[in-house]
């Protein structure tokens, strides 16, 4: 006699977790738009040395180079009452809106990674240099000072219902950062919490920004009863708000353009804009310096399986393996060292920092769609290093996960 069929296990939802969360005190303090930080990404080191001066801005944390100096000095805004720790356990509405316009809403919280395959899907290959850094501030600090950005894709109506019923509240903190306004709402009623845990059955998410910060937590944490085992994350539903998915270029400063554009025609089809650098259309890349620009497509199919070598296939179309396996390190022998090749978000700044004469050069990446994105990270292929940029990302010092209050 056959033995009665075992059901599988449902899968578990990921467990987005209350906590308390640590907070500047406007009435101590002032106003918090002086004291959060930008992401990372659209800070240069001059703008983070002037933002450091401040006495009390969190980028004396976030950018410290001794992290235990960094966690002395946590300690004192505390006992000082710069900072407080909430009282309760709450999950945090979390808003950023230019004008009236919402440009996104989440929800921040405790996140406890999963072991299970397939439930937070990095997209995104990372440097194991970069990991150990991030581990050793995280561990140091033994705080988080900026949420992981998770997308998800929600089918519940409950979670955005009651997050827009909180939003009608006052807010416990705005702040104004350029032309975009954060708000943070606290929720911390029992029975809110209670619909809150009930309609987040989210059982799959994207890491969209943070893969260093959560790979260092996997670094650290040894065990479920680890404080690693959790982390900082805000959670968007994009299916109601929509991230901004764009590219990341590559500046060159030692690379001389023509030079460049002559090496590209050896390995890819490159055709001179007599109009000047333009954003690359699906498929091309845009090789620019010295006020001059070209087209490069149709890489040299074996030139470019040579480049990508043990490589996943996927990464033949993708413009970032083009552009640094083929072009970066196979033509034009650029060295992987700090220094060599400068990442910048915005396709004008790429275009102005190589525009005077020996200024070196720039490439200028087309984006993906957010489908490719999820596609090969749901197979388990991971892009290349800084090939996607989604936004907009939480600012830092909003919502703290501080480890060891009492």
């Amino acid at each position: 006699m056959p033995a009665p069929a075992v059901p599988f296990p449902k899968p578990t939802p990921l467990q987005l977790r209350p906590f308390r969360a640590v907070r500047y005190d406007a009435d101590r303090v002032g106003d918090p738009s002086e004291l959060i930080a930008p992401p990372c990404d659209d800070l240069d080191p001059a703008r983070v040395r002037e933002l450091r001066r401040h006495p009390h801005h969190v980028a004396r944390l976030l950018y410290a180079d001794a992290p235990q100096g960094a966690a002395r000095e946590l300690g004192r805004w505390l006992r000082r009452g710069v900072l407080r720790r909430d009282e309760r356990r709450a999950l945090y509405v979390y808003q950023q809106q230019r004008g009236a316009r919402i440009l996104q809403r989440g929800l921040i919280g405790d996140l406890l990674l999963p072991h299970q395959a397939g439930k937070l899907l990095s997209h995104e290959d990372v440097s194991a240099h970069v990991v150990r850094q991030r581990a050793a501030h995280m561990s140091g600090l033994r705080a988080q000072l900026e949420p992981l950005l998770l997308a998800h894709r929600g089918t519940e109506s409950t979670t955005a219902q009651l997050m827009h019923h909180v939003t009608r509240r006052k807010p416990v903190t705005v702040a104004r950062i350029g032309q975009i306004t954060h708000m943070l709402w606290v929720c911390d009623d029992p029975a809110e919490l209670a619909l809150l845990a009930s309609g987040l059955s989210v059982g799959q998410a994207l890491i969209a920004d943070g893969h260093h910060r959560h790979a260092a937590c996997l670094h650290l944490s040894g065990d479920a009863a680890s404080p690693w085992a959790s982390s900082l994350a805000l959670l968007v539903d994009t299916a109601t708000y929509p991230l901004r998915l764009s590219a990341i270029h590559r500046v060159l400063p030692a690379l001389e353009p023509e030079k460049a554009a002559r090496t590209a025609a050896e390995v890819a089809r490159v055709l001179p804009l007599p109009g000047g650098p333009r954003p690359p259309e699906p498929g091309e890349l845009i090789l620019t310096g010295g006020g001059q620009a070209w087209s490069i497509t149709d890489p040299d199919p074996r030139a470019l399986s040579e480049a990508l070598a043990d490589r996943p296939n996927q990464w033949a179309q993708l413009p970032a393996a083009v552009s640094d396996h083929l072009l970066l390190r196979h033509a034009w022998s650029v060295p992987d060292l700090p220094g060599a090749v400068t990442y910048l978000h915005d396709i004008r700044q790429a275009t102005a920092a190589v525009s005077a004469p020996g200024g070196g050069s720039a490439l200028l990446l087309p984006v993906i769609s957010q489908d490719t994105v999820w596609e090969l990270a749901g197979a388990g292929v991971l892009l290349p290093r800084k090939s996607t940029s989604f936004g907009p990302k939480p600012t830092a010092g909003l919502a703290m996960r501080v480890l060891g209050l009492s």
